[in-house]
């Protein structure tokens, strides 16, 4: 049967205050035929800051090849949320993840343009490079990462840097969450072998080293 639309009976917010909320919705399914499903929960968490986010390759070119920065950050919820009912046992929860630079598209980050300054300034903030908002481009269609529990859509982006730019300190954004954050050059497809065995464990950053070697592989 198709579904047409969802009739809301109730709705509850949760954590409001925080960084995420987590939203308890008490809804119905709207069939074509004009009836209703049995009353389900659906959960789903968002970000009262900004719902979406925007995921940048800093890319270099080096001799005939090209290297990607890689950037460990500090990822608690990984360690805290990872307990219980895992399905390998001694699975090793890595506190840090190294993952491509990303950041959170702020309220008054408004269409391409405002895309495009936020990840300018993630840039500088998570991998100590001053790019122009001009200098980045897209690298395909935004994606949502997990569906079933998150309303984000990530803007996937790139920039490339001359091989002799020098990198300032990690400035961050004033957040204990950045403490400890380190960046390391890695070749375009030894960075992709790396998710593929599972060092490189973030999604987004595989999705988007595979959209740029396609992109170079196109050019």
């Amino acid at each position: 049967m198709k579904i047409d639309g969802l009739e809301i009976d109730g709705r509850e917010v949760h954590g409001e205050g925080g960084f995420l909320t987590i939203q308890r919705v008490h809804l119905r399914n709207q069939r074509s035929d004009g009836s209703s499903s049995e009353p389900y929960i659906c959960d789903f968490a968002s970000r009262p800051r900004g719902v979406d986010a925007v995921a940048v390759v800093v890319y270099r070119r080096k001799g005939q090849g090209v290297e990607v920065l890689m950037r460990s950050g500090l990822r608690p919820a990984l360690q805290l949320g990872r307990t219980g009912a895992i399905p390998i046992d001694n699975e090793a929860v890595p506190l840090m993840l190294w993952e491509v630079v990303a950041g959170i598209i702020e309220r008054g980050d408004r269409g391409e343009q405002g895309i495009r300054d936020r990840a300018a300034e993630e840039v500088w903030e998570e991998a100590g490079y001053r790019v122009g908002p001009d200098q980045i481009e897209d690298l395909g269609a935004p994606f949502y990462a997990s569906p079933g529990s998150l309303c984000e859509r990530v803007y996937a982006a790139v920039v490339e840097i001359d091989s002799q730019a020098v990198q300032a300190p990690l400035a961050g954004d004033g957040s204990p969450m950045e403490e400890g954050a380190t960046t390391r050059w890695v070749e375009l497809g030894a960075a992709i072998a790396e998710c593929v065995a599972g060092y490189i464990q973030d999604l987004k950053t595989e999705v988007l080293l595979r959209r740029l070697r396609d992109a170079l592989d196109d050019s």
